[in-house]
């Protein structure tokens, strides 16, 4: 199959958060190192770091969230892909502090994919839980919206993808009432009746702090898309994974992660339908 576009997600843990220059060149320069059509970075937290970017990525075109929220969403576009960008307010759930999503629809061919980029409530707490079960629920929805829109047409191309923090119900006196890999076998459950599946990863853990405490990880960034769109595999698997998990022993991880972030990087080659 033809590829439509490459794309590649990210949270680059409080990018920005006491400038610290040289942090932010590597990781644009990691950036670059993916060749991506889209990206989609999470937690930019300073107004400095759209400076470098533009003048490392001349290539690109950026979009930044703004609200209320500490933490924003960029997305950054190759030139010459014509796309149509929303800041989507209603994946803040009523909450104006919560980040908002950004359906993100580039056209190839005269095709339409909308890509709705989400960095969804963290925590482990019952208004953790609460909230990122609300904002999943609307990521869902919102398929029915977009087939609807264009009945004609088939079913659309869409997707949702960014950091979910698929991290479970953590309660009193830490007695986990609900896992992490329970509630994605929630969310492949609402997928499945939806038409949609979650891409399968080269691999699983994608999120670690470097710290004991929290060894081996945990798998918290996806990508979730309809079942009629196919992928370019890379090295067997429909999402390429890179990061702190590939870097071999324990050392080289934690160092990759001083380095960067606590979150791998995700990248994906989507088909032109």
């Amino acid at each position: 199959m033809a590829k439509a576009f490459s794309v590649a997600i990210w949270n680059i843990e409080h990018f920005g958060q006491g400038f610290n220059q040289a942090r932010v060149e590597r990781a644009i320069n990691y950036l670059l190192q993916q060749d991506a059509d889209i990206y989609g970075l999470f937690e930019i937290s300073s107004g400095k770091v759209y400076q470098t970017i533009m003048r490392l990525m001349p290539e690109y075109t950026f979009y930044v969230t703004e609200g209320e929220q500490t933490q924003e969403i960029l997305i950054a576009v190759r030139t010459g892909i014509t796309v149509f960008l929303t800041q989507k307010t209603t994946f803040k759930s009523g909450q104006t502090t919560l980040r908002p999503g950004v359906l993100v629809t580039p056209c190839v061919d005269g095709e339409y994919y909308p890509l709705l980029f989400l960095h969804l409530k963290s925590l482990p707490d019952p208004k953790g839980f609460g909230l990122r079960s609300d904002m999943l629920k609307r990521a869902f929805d919102f398929r029915n919206i977009l087939n609807d829109a264009n009945p004609n047409a088939g079913p659309a191309n869409y997707m949702f993808l960014g950091d979910l923090n698929t991290m479970g119900l953590d309660f009193s006196f830490n007695r986990k009432l609900i896992t992490g890999n329970s509630e994605l076998n929630t969310l492949d459950k609402m997928a499945t009746r939806r038409q949609m599946i979650r891409l399968r990863k080269s691999h699983e853990l994608t999120w670690w702090n470097g710290s004991a405490n929290y060894a081996p990880g945990s798998n918290l960034d996806h990508v979730v898309a309809a079942e009629h769109l196919t992928f370019n595999e890379i090295n067997g698997s429909a999402v390429s994974v890179r990061g702190w998990i590939t870097e071999g022993i324990i050392a080289n991880q934690q160092k990759w992660i001083a380095d960067y972030s606590d979150h791998c990087l995700l990248y994906f080659e989507v088909d032109k339908v």
